[in-house]
């Protein structure tokens, strides 16, 4: 199988590479994203390999299945970013649905320890010999409320964490499990009653915007909100004036909905256009990283194994257990 690899970083050439030999795949690795603009550079490849901020909508699975692109092997669990409904009996899609879930999870606790207890504003203070501690008092977690949307593999993930913490949990999912130690409550409930908020859903059309001015009203004064999942569960705009009001006592944020062409790139000679992502960066309770939960080498192994047996069974008629439908 020949595989264009697109929106390829050193990393993943560290973790695909050895193993592409190992399965006797051929991948020419791309740096560019893809998107409309360079899907022609899948021309004479039997599938594509793609990233979270890739993109494949319905005119580019056109293009891709008249030039024989049997697959999109997609580096991630979620799928948002593909046009599921137009690759149907076009192109198969094959999905990675769950690499590490403890590295999102403890990135996310890692999250909010950090905006509770100021303690990536304390490293700068620190480093210029500031010993003062003013401005950074935090909270004690313990027998406070936590609400987790999604009790999936990272949600649960999460919720092992913050019940060590000694925090009383809330959780929403439309898909309740049995066994865990929380309580399943509306959102309504959840908004209502926690102290930390943490999102671990997929992106669909009833998440989308999840987070928006309604139910921002309906959150606690000084919440703590953290999203590891997808940007687009907020409503930039209404996190903005949450954050001018004063409703957040701090935010967490390693996804953004508009972080194609940013996330991943080195942007820090160039003036960025994106007036929300900018807004967002200047209150001093908000902090953004840039899409790397994931990033641990236990996840990239997993992930770089998960992807090319994806291939492997396409390729010699296995069943396609991780077939996005």
């Amino acid at each position: 199988m020949k595989i264009a690899f697109y929106a390829t970083k050193p990393y993943d050439r560290t973790w695909f590479e050895p193993l592409a030999k190992e399965y006797g795949f051929d991948i020419h690795f791309i740096e560019l994203p893809c998107n409309e603009q360079t899907v022609f550079l899948a021309k004479g490849y039997d599938a594509i390999c793609i990233f979270v901020n890739d993109m494949v909508n319905a005119k580019m699975i056109d293009e891709l299945y008249n030039m024989n692109v049997k697959a999109i092997l997609l580096r991630s669990a979620g799928f948002n970013h593909v046009d599921i409904k137009a690759a149907e009996g076009k192109i198969t899609v094959l999905r990675v649905p769950s690499y590490s879930p403890e590295a999102v999870a403890e990135y996310a606790v890692g999250l909010l320890m950090s905006i509770n207890r100021c303690i990536h504003k304390a490293y700068y203070r620190t480093r210029d010999f500031n010993m003062n501690i003013n401005g950074f008092m935090g909270m004690d977690l313990h027998h406070k409320t936590a609400g987790v949307i999604g009790t999936g593999k990272i949600g649960q993930a999460v919720i092992r964490i913050l019940e060590g913490f000694g925090m009383d949990i809330l959780a929403y999912d439309p898909y309740p499990i049995e066994g865990l130690p929380v309580e399943y409550v509306s959102l309504e409930t959840l908004f209502k009653q926690s102290d930390v908020i943490t999102l671990h859903c997929p992106l669909t059309k009833d998440t989308k915007h999840i987070i928006n001015k309604k139910n921002i009203k309906l959150m606690k004064d000084g919440v703590y909100l953290v999203n590891t999942s997808r940007g687009a569960l907020i409503n930039s705009e209404d996190l903005i004036d949450g954050l001018v009001s004063g409703k957040f006592g701090g935010v967490g944020l390693d996804v953004y909905d508009e972080e194609e062409g940013i996330f991943y790139e080195d942007r820090s000679m160039d003036i960025v256009e994106d007036e929300v992502l900018t807004r967002l960066m200047t209150f001093p309770n908000v902090l953004i990283t840039s899409h790397m939960g994931f990033f641990t080498k236990e996840a990239m192994e997993a992930i770089a194994v998960a992807t090319l047996e994806n291939a492997y069974a396409l390729e010699n008629g296995l069943p396609l257990q991780n077939k996005v439908v």
